[in-house]
């Protein structure tokens, strides 16, 4: 993990995907979405992300196809493009009691750059 335990890394995530079993939240607008995107993400906009982390578990699962994180998830990470809003998507998830969710502050920029993509 990181040392700030509100941030992850690029190799933390690529752990956490490799795994299979975190929620990578993508809180980009549908268009950067639709430009590229880390795989296995969810979209959620940033804006959206208190009332659809507040979704009762079965329609999480069946809005976006996976599981709903239990609040005491430490697989939970969210990203935007260079990470202020997966800052503050992580903030509001944490106000909803997702204690340990994280923000992978290299964003999708930084991840494009390490793909090649």
């Amino acid at each position: 993990m990181s040392s700030n335990d509100k941030e992850t890394s690029y190799s933390d995530l690529k752990t956490l995907l490799k795994k299979g079993s975190g929620i990578i939240v993508d809180v980009r607008t549908k268009d950067e979405v639709d430009r590229g995107r880390i795989p296995g993400s969810i979209h959620i906009p940033v804006e959206d992300v208190e009332s659809d982390m507040s979704l009762d578990s079965a329609e999480f699962k069946s809005k976006f196809g996976v599981a709903k994180p239990s609040l005491d998830s430490s697989e939970l990470v969210f990203h935007c493009q260079m990470g202020r809003r997966g800052a503050v998507a992580t903030e509001k998830a944490r106000s909803l009691g997702f204690n340990n969710a994280r923000n992978y502050a290299g964003g999708y920029k930084e991840w494009s750059e390490k793909e090649g993509k």
